[in-house]
């Protein structure tokens, strides 16, 4: 009987990267299953937004949960241009995640997909290599919504992140002031299969793009192949 918990216990601690792995791999996937979803309805980000944002993060079904006076979790990624002015094409992903107070998110009790646009050099260095609190640490607003609006309204020219949530099949504008948003090193590690931060794998290129990211690059650069802010 010893030998069979023994043989067990050792299948487990074999089987638990693969299946960290898999995981983050999903996660990945969903994120560029929501990009495009997102892109493709007829209500989605301004073209003129999306040209000038440095990188974006992508966070599917954040869910809402009861502690306190309630609070939120959702686990994602962030892809950023490459280069160092960000002028390249998407580059590889880093696992992130976003942690904060339900008044703010407005959940609703229900699972809801967040995208956010980083607007600056500043927020997405801040970003890849601390805890940044959204609204405090950086600027953030709503963003506009509708393919036609324009990027030259003073809350996209000021805030550094622009928000919007999907639920219901509703596309919106969200704020995510008092929320936070960090790098999730642990989740890079399981889908790296090595220790990595992510300002090595953003701005470094320590590591190529995973399968899994396919979807989610090639529908950015399809959809933004240049970033305009710079032109």
């Amino acid at each position: 009987m010893r030998k069979v918990w023994c043989c067990v216990g050792l299948v487990v601690i074999l089987a638990s990267p693969v299946w960290a792995q898999n995981k983050e791999q999903q996660r990945v996937e969903n994120s560029g299953t929501v990009m495009k979803e997102i892109l493709n309805a007829p209500e989605s980000i301004p073209q003129g937004v999306l040209d000038k944002a440095d990188c974006v993060v992508v966070l599917p079904s954040v869910v809402k949960f009861a502690i306190g006076i309630g609070g939120s979790y959702g686990r994602g990624v962030m892809t950023c241009r490459s280069g160092k002015q960000f002028q390249g094409k998407w580059g590889t992903p880093t696992m992130m995640a976003l942690e904060g107070a339900s008044a703010g998110l407005q959940l609703g009790g229900q699972a809801t997909d967040f995208v956010l646009l980083l607007m600056s050099p500043k927020s997405a260095s801040s970003i890849l290599t601390s805890k940044v609190k959204l609204g405090g640490d950086a600027s953030a607003a709503a963003g506009p919504v509708g393919r036609n609006a324009s990027a030259e309204t003073d809350v996209s020219m000021q805030a550094e992140i622009l928000s919007y949530s999907r639920a219901r099949g509703l596309f919106a504008g969200v704020s995510l002031q008092g929320s936070t948003l960090r790098p999730d090193n642990d989740a890079n590690k399981n889908l790296y299969g090595k220790k990595l931060d992510a300002k090595e794998i953003v701005l470094e290129g320590a590591v190529p793009a995973p399968p899994s990211a396919t979807k989610l690059l090639s529908t950015l650069d399809k959809a933004s192949p240049k970033n305009k802010s710079k032109s």
